[in-house]
């Protein structure tokens, strides 16, 4: 459903183009300071990214995104009860939307959520399917990062990038790929690389509750993410940065003291279910976005027929480029829920 965790457990509910997006914490406790300020920075990079030369290429739907504490924290500080988060919808047109009820967008939730829902999904905006609900993930991110702080007596340095864009990984490239897709009225995907430094041995549970698994289970949450991989492949040629592309004495991390430290970082700082000590490592596959303005001959289901499908509205032509900061979220829910 729309609940994640156990220990640092959070629901997320609204919808892209309802009155509000949101996500209640339980599992915190009391005593953690919580302000407004905490989510500026934040909403903005989930907003914008984190490259200000290729804003452009994000959606010119922007929301002020302002939190509204609903309960669970007095004066700044949490009192024990549950948290609970809302950021407002104010700019939205649901009439982008109308037609997408019986000539759904290609690579879109429209016609699956449309059958599984008897025709009572909400289309508008994408829903609860929408990048929109990210918002939630980013400010589940920034309690989280707060609560690992407070409890456990380590604070890990998360911090993500765009590591290629359209598939290539030269940034100096990256503005006049995203201007010709945007001028044929087309997208780009992209890769996310994130990087957790300062996560002591042994973080992570057998079986199904690996540091692996439990970032993974949030990854897939994010609309967009196609693919995930752990591991640090930098110091290899192009071809070989994959696990499968190598043999076993090229793969393997050697130790090199009794920190546990090793000469490469292929494994991506997991050994088994557990972290070993070095970062952790892994990378996001992002598609490219889904709704483009040029003409795609898809099925109508009102006229029977494949006709073209023009998409208007204001959509990403790359939605990469504002996940860093969700990729650093989840890294931290997963966390809080392991170790907390």
């Amino acid at each position: 459903m729309n609940t994640y965790g156990n220990r640092f457990k959070i629901t997320v509910f609204g919808g892209s183009h309802e009155e509000h997006v949101g996500v209640k914490i339980s599992g915190l406790g009391s005593g953690i300071k919580i302000s407004s300020s905490d989510f500026e920075e934040v909403m903005h990079r989930r907003s914008f990214g984190d490259i200000p030369s290729l804003a452009f290429a994000t959606t010119p739907r922007k929301e002020e995104d302002l939190p509204l504490f609903c309960s669970g924290i007095e004066e700044g500080i949490t009192n024990g009860q549950t948290v609970e988060l809302a950021f407002r919808n104010n700019n939205f047109r649901p009439q982008d939307y109308a037609p997408f009820r019986n000539h759904p967008r290609p690579s879109h939730a429209d016609f699956a959520a449309s059958v599984k829902y008897g025709g009572q999904s909400s289309l508008s905006g994408g829903g609860m399917f929408s990048g929109r609900m990210t918002a939630a993930l980013v400010a589940a991110g920034v309690v989280a990062a707060k609560y690992i702080g407070s409890t456990a007596g380590f604070e890990p340095k998360v911090r993500a990038g765009i590591s290629s864009i359209g598939g290539e990984p030269d940034k100096a490239r990256w503005k006049d790929l995203l201007l010709d897709a945007m001028q044929d009225g087309d997208s780009l995907g992209g890769e996310v690389l994130c990087r957790i430094e300062g996560l002591p041995v042994g973080i992570g549970e057998p079986f199904f509750n690996s540091l692996e698994s439990e970032i993974a289970h949030l990854a897939f949450s994010v609309p967009g993410v196609k693919g995930i991989f752990f591991g640090d492949f930098s110091d290899l040629p192009a071809p070989l940065r994959k696990a499968s592309s190598l043999r076993g004495s090229q793969f393997n991390d050697l130790i090199i003291n009794s920190k546990g430290e090793t000469a490469t970082n292929h494994s991506g700082g997991i050994n088994g279910v557990l972290s070993n000590g070095n970062p952790a490592v892994f990378t996001l596959d992002i598609r490219p976005t889904a709704s483009i303005a040029k003409p795609q001959p898809t099925f109508n289901f009102e006229s029977g027929k494949v006709e073209e499908l023009k998409i208007e509205g204001r959509h990403d032509v790359c939605i990469a480029l504002r996940c860093p900061v969700i990729a650093e979220s989840i890294a931290l829910i997963a966390l809080a829920n392991l170790i907390c």
